[in-house]
This record gives C-alpha cells, structure tokens and sequence, in this order.
C-alpha cells in the first residue's frame, strides 16, 4: 500500500490538544501561537509547513506522550531538530521538535573516547567538545545539522573513506517507538531495533539520545583548492583520473560552483564560475601533501586553503552555508566517475551551459565506507563509487526550472548509474526517495519493524517505508 506524502487537515481528527499539554513539562505551539511559526519552519524556506501543533520537547516522556497522544487522535507525527531533513508541508501533523534536547558529553579514554548526545544536539557542540581532548566525531560536511538526524541516515562524511559512516561508532540509541514506549537499543539488548535505527532514518521511533565512539585525532591535513573558470574543465577531468589512485586515508569531493557576491563569500569566488577540489587526509601531513600534489598542479589556484587543520574544524572543508535558504536538491549514486562521465557533467552544468544550480558536487565513495561493519546496520548502497548532489537556491516560484535542470543532469549522468540514493540526501522525494535508499531486503525487513514499533502507523510524512 502506497504511504501518502502528507495527510490533509481536512482528514486529521479534531484533537483536543489541552489534554496534551497537561501531560507535557516542554511547551505545545499551536497555530498563531508564539514559537509556532519559528519551530514550524525547516532550514529550507522554500518548503511551506503547516503543523497542527507542534511539541516542543522537554525529556524523553515528553516525546513518549506526544506519541501515544498522536496514535489516540490519528495524527500523523513527524520530528524535527534543526529542520535540515523536513520537505514536506507536514499538513495536519504533531510536530515534536527535539532541540531542547541537546546534552553533549564527551568522555575521553585511552582508545580515544566515546559521547552521548541528546537527539536536539548538533555537530558543532560535539566538535567543540572534543577540541581540547583531541578527538573527533565523524560529522557531516554541515556541522550544523543534529547529530541523531544525521546518524540516522548513516552519516557518510569528509572522512568516510578512512573511517566509514559515522552509523557504524553508535554503540547505544535511546529511542521512544510509535507505540510510544522508550527503549535503549543496543547489538546486545534490542539488536533488530539498533540495525533499523542505524540507516533507517527515523522509520521506527524518535531518537532521544545516541551515544558513539570518538576518534583520537587531533589534527586533519585539509581544505579546499579553488580555480577559476578557466581551470574547469581540466581540473575536473584531471580530478577524476586522480581519485581511483587515492589511498584511503583520503577523502575527497569535486564542486563546480556558482556563488552570488554576498557576505561570506569571498571576494576571489563572488559572482564567478568555480571548482573546488575538497580533501582531508587523515594522517601525516606531508604525506597528505604528496597526494593532493596533482591537483594543485592541476591549474592556477585562486585559492589554497587545505593544510593542517584541527580536526574540531572539519566544517571548514565544505563551508556549507549555515543560513537557512530556498532551495531545490537532487542526488543520486555512481557507479563511477571516468573521464568521460566528467565531459557529460560538464556539458549540462559546466561553465557556459546557463546552469541554474548553486553547486553540482561529485563525492568519493568506497575505502572503508565500502567495507561491512562488524553489527549489520540498514545502511545501503555501500558500494556505489560515487555521489552526485545539486543544489539550486532562489525564491520558491523560481525554483521550478532549477528542478528541470537537475532531472536532466541525473539523466544525463545515467550512463554512470549505481542505482538508488542515500537516505541523508533523498529530502523532498517523499516515499519513492525512501524506497530507493535500500535494497529490496533491507526495505523489507524495515516495513516489517516498522508494523512492530509503530503499530499506528504514526511515522507516515515524508520519509518512510511504505508497507
């Protein structure tokens, strides 16, 4: 049965959601409300939400009542922290918001560490956190975002080739289900739990809180080299012969990129058409150095920022932007990335082509993330070679052609093809997005927790499996 992106306030029950709050220690925002606009509202601004209520969580009990509050009313439920993953107008939903929810501890030891986080906290505490220990968590390239959130979705970050999916350190979840009982999932005590929990993307319950392992890893070699128009082309052709001779202490990614002259921006990139070569290598720096050597040969940088870096400051790799934006977003896996697939991605959103996108990036893949971890996890898709993302950003009526324009880039590409997506970069494409972040067992065995955990069918907006 085919799950519905959203279910209509006109279908939702008329609930009472006084009887809700009696119950609750954190506030509940209801329409028209002070705090409900700002918690309603997802990082992408061109998405318009329109909640029934949100919750606004103080504790875990908190979450669990709004869950068994939701299952009574038939309302559809959905989560948020720091609204990065919301893509749908969540019509007639209980939102539970989970930003209060951010304890950040770090407990360093002789294999480097371990840290439990509350499901409202992001990256950037983590990171700070393990400045002066000197460890590191393998966040994303936006360490802006929730760790749960992100984790959940498996994590495939600027190291992932040397360490893997930042899924496969969780030693611990902490979860309310949708029948709105909290669990501690682990290997030992709740094992089918921890394996949909890790990659599963929020199909089964709410994470409260996750505890994982640290690195000890004080320092990175890393950064970002940037060329001009006029270096595109070979840079990019040169940059996919040069990956598949990469060892995997390294991590990189390519970005063709068109930045409006903004603050932020700085003045060498405003107003051009760019590529970024982003890299860290994971050990000794000169080392790293040697490696990156073709590429800084590859052309005249018009900025080298990669060089030692503390690890706390891995963010700085990708400066993904912070603000919340407009946007349009598509992706999609590769199986590889020849010299001829990168003159294929030049010819639709190379320099002169009247690319609308923001950034079209190609990602790295394979190393470690390649390998199975040690405890099974529903993480897919580890073989693809490659991921392909785009990003286009304007006003929400201008959005349309950005869309256009980036369905014929993946068609375009589909030569190269690994089939499928990952869940972290599938926002906006609903269930079939969802659907395609797995294999069909792995999709299966999903759906049949998902009848066990969330026997009302609580998790049905946006991404979850269909059943």
């Amino acid at each position: 049965m085919e799950i519905p992106a959203t279910l209509a306030p006109e279908n939702t029950p008329n609930a009472g959601f006084d009887a809700l709050r009696r119950n609750l220690s954190g506030p509940l925002h209801e329409p028209g409300e002070p705090g409900y606009a700002e918690l309603a509202t997802p990082w992408n601004l061109a998405v318009a939400t329109s909640p029934a209520a949100v919750l606004e969580a103080a504790n875990a009990q908190d979450v669990s009542e709004g869950l068994r509050f939701a299952a009574a009313n038939g309302l559809p439920v959905a989560v948020q922290a720091t609204g990065h993953g919301i893509a749908s107008d969540l019509a007639g939903t209980l939102l539970i918001h989970t930003r209060s929810l951010n304890r950040c501890e770090v407990s360093p030891n002789g294999n480097g560490g371990s840290a439990y986080t509350g499901s409202g906290t992001t990256w950037t505490s983590v990171l700070e956190a393990c400045a002066d220990p000197g460890l590191a968590g393998l966040c994303g390239s936006a360490p802006g975002v929730s760790v749960a959130g992100y984790t959940s979705g498996g994590g495939i970050g600027p190291m992932a080739r040397t360490f893997g999916a930042a899924s496969d350190r969780v030693t611990a979840i902490d979860v309310v289900t949708g029948d709105g009982v909290l669990r501690r999932a682990t290997a030992e005590s709740e094992p089918e739990l921890f394996w949909g929990l890790r990659g599963g993307k929020g199909s089964l319950g709410i994470i409260t809180g996750m505890e994982f392992g640290l690195l000890p890893l004080p320092m990175v070699y890393g950064g970002a080299l940037f060329f001009g128009t006029d270096s595109v082309e070979r840079v990019l052709r040169i940059w996919a012969q040069w990956c598949p001779t990469l060892p995997r202490a390294a991590t990189t990614s390519v970005a063709l990129m068109q930045l409006p002259p903004m603050p932020g921006v700085p003045a060498p990139l405003a107003g051009k058409f760019t590529i970024a070569v982003r890299y860290v290598y994971a050990g000794d720096p000169d080392d790293g150095g040697s490696w990156l050597a073709p590429m800084r040969a590859a052309g005249e940088p018009i900025m080298d920022a990669v060089g030692p870096l503390p690890s706390s400051m891995i963010g700085m790799v990708h400066s993904d932007p912070e603000d919340s934006l407009p946007a349009a977003e598509a992706s999609a896996l590769l199986a590889d990335f020849p010299e001829a697939a990168a003159e294929a991605l030049l010819d639709c959103a190379g320099p002169g082509t009247h690319s609308p996108q923001l950034m079209v990036e190609i990602r790295q893949f394979g190393g470690a993330l390649s390998d199975e971890p040690d405890i099974p996890s529903a993480l897919c898709h580890r073989q693809a070679g490659y991921g392909l993302y785009t990003v286009g950003v304007a006003a929400p009526p201008e959005l349309a052609p950005i869309r256009s324009h980036a369905a014929g880039l993946l068609q375009s590409m589909s030569g190269w093809a690994y089939g499928g997506t990952l869940p972290n970069f599938s926002a906006g494409t609903g269930a079939a997005g969802f659907n395609a972040s797995y294999t069909a067992q792995t999709l299966d065995q999903l759906k049949e927790l998902a009848g066990r955990f969330d026997p009302d069918r609580l998790f049905r907006v946006g991404q979850v499996p269909t059943r």
